[in-house]
């Protein structure tokens, strides 16, 4: 399963966020660096509205969305890469993650201690981002006498030997590698890599409650947004405050009178798991029966037979076709039988790669 990794300076909202992710309290939080050691794991689901037009059509009284793992990290500091504040522990927990979400602080509050004594979300997401690079040179410059050795005997060792010899002097300057700039085998090697610098990144600006309705006149927040435009990267506004009183409220109305009351139609939470779950790379197709209506998460390019696997492995081995209707087609028509009945029910083999919003029955044979 893929995960993504909650990253950032101490005291930035880190577990705050993490817990209201999860709607849990699992992950301590306080005013004080290093409050999360070990890395706390939890699942969050993908609210999506497609299930419950599903739903109602179907008539099925129970919906199961798509869920992914969030890994909660502790805050890194300067030198971090150099083992300061548990550095190298942290910096191995974030390895093992396959996105990296960057908390990091846009709001003013004397109560809350920051590391660096003021607010600056470029410096400080900077800060972070330089550490995992000198991780990554460490880490690089360590595997060259092994790769060097065996390269005489492999041309494969000699290719990814000459490709990390390349991309060495960016990530030397602090830079992340951006994978369009490389050949597809070059992309493969690097994703294969565990470099920290080849993770994806989305930044999530903690701002205060007063501000989420509109961020945009945060000047903390205005810089960052002009930053991550420079380097291609997505931003979302949370108030971490909000969030966990929004996990202390039950009712589903509640929530959403509580958010309209502050000017703001939906969750912050929402919009990030949303965020992460496509800079995952993830999709989503779509089981409709009369026990439930579930979503499913699936790798962008999973073939039927691949998706049919994250059901069961066993519907993959003995996968035979997928029956599938596309996710419009199914909510123009008024449901499956009206669909089929317009031709637009398709049978789809082995080699078909699935679509985002597919509506399916996989036939197997076990």
């Amino acid at each position: 399963m893929l995960r993504a990794g909650i990253v950032g300076l101490p005291n930035v909202g880190k577990s705050t966020l993490f817990n209201a992710l999860t709607q849990s309290f699992s992950a301590e939080s306080a005013n004080y660096p290093f409050c999360t050691i070990e890395p706390n794991t939890g699942m969050v689901k993908l609210n999506d509205a497609r299930m419950f037009k599903l739903q109602a059509l179907v008539g099925t009284q129970k919906v199961i969305p798509a869920v992914f793992e969030f890994v909660d990290i502790a805050g890194l500091v300067k030198g971090a890469s150099k083992g300061e504040g548990l550095g190298n522990q942290f910096l191995a927990n974030i390895r093992e993650v396959d996105a990296i979400v960057q908390v990091v602080r846009c709001f003013e509050d004397d109560n809350i201690q920051h590391v660096e004594n003021s607010v600056n979300p470029v410096r400080d997401l900077e800060t972070i981002e330089l550490e995992l690079a000198m991780s990554d040179v460490g880490s690089l410059e360590k595997r060259f006498p092994r790769l060097e050795k065996s390269a005489k005997q492999s041309d494969e060792v000699k290719a990814e030997l000459a490709l990390y010899k390349k991309v060495l002097p960016i990530i030397e300057g602090g830079e992340f590698l951006t994978l369009t700039d490389y050949s597809d085998e070059e992309q493969l090697l690097l994703k294969q890599s565990g470099l920290l610098t080849v993770k994806p990144i989305i930044y999530a600006a903690n701002v205060a409650e007063h501000e989420l309705a509109d961020p945009s006149q945060n000047p903390h927040f205005q810089k960052l947004v002009a930053h991550a435009k420079t380097v291609g990267r997505p931003v979302v506004a949370i108030s971490a405050a909000i969030e966990a009183e929004l996990v202390g409220l039950e009712d589903e109305a509640e929530k959403l009178d509580y958010l309209a009351s502050l000017g703001v139609e939906t969750s912050g939470v929402d919009l990030l798991i949303r965020g992460a779950f496509e800079l995952l790379g993830l999709r989503t197709y779509f089981t409709a029966g009369v026990k439930e209506v579930r979503a499913w998460p699936f790798k962008d390019g999973f073939t039927a037979p691949q998706c049919a696997g994250v059901i069961h492995t066993d519907f993959e081995k003995g996968f035979i076709r997928a029956e599938v209707i596309g996710y419009e087609d199914y909510i123009n028509c008024g449901g499956e039988k009206q669909a089929q009945e317009k031709g637009l029910l398709r049978s789809e083999g082995k080699e078909y790669r699935m679509k985002d919003g597919d509506v399916v029955h996989f036939r197997f044979n076990v």
